[in-house]
């Protein structure tokens, strides 16, 4: 790895990430604790999440340009009232996904993508369970991960 690589180049830039989130994503619609988060499949989730990884580890920024930022991810949670366990099986079933792809056999990249992906679930739980604005996660932008 360079000083200078991204986890998004690592990851495969947006092919890797997409093919990712693609994985996921056929997992989760018939998954009965995801599911009810999920409800019916849309057509832009795929595109929606793999943009938003895209950026969140070092990639364009479409996400926020093209796509709302970071007030459309907590818009789309929401009123979800996302439980521990919920958060724990899309947690478990992103890093099952990231294993059936080359990401999975490098050890490095695993653990940063899980440590995002731990980190996002429990900022997505609680902006499912807040009230009000004042109980939204700190978190109010796009992160930027890196190693």
């Amino acid at each position: 790895m360079s000083d200078t690589e991204t986890i998004y180049e690592r990851a495969g830039r947006e092919d890797g990430l997409g093919r990712i989130v693609e994985i996921f994503y056929a997992s989760i619609f018939e998954d009965p604790i995801l599911q009810p988060v999920f409800g019916d499949p849309v057509p832009t989730h795929v595109d929606h999440l793999t943009a938003f990884l895209c950026e969140v580890f070092g990639g364009p920024t479409r996400y926020s340009d093209e796509l709302g930022g970071f007030g459309t991810i907590v818009h789309v949670h929401r009123g979800k009232h996302i439980t521990e366990e919920q958060r724990q099986r899309f947690h478990d079933l992103f890093m099952a996904a990231v294993d059936q792809t080359e990401a999975g056999e490098d050890a490095q990249l695993r653990a940063a993508i899980e440590s995002c992906i731990d980190f996002g679930t429990h900022v997505a739980m609680v902006n499912s369970n807040a009230a009000t604005d004042a109980e939204l996660h700190p978190q109010r932008e796009v992160p930027h991960w890196q190693w």
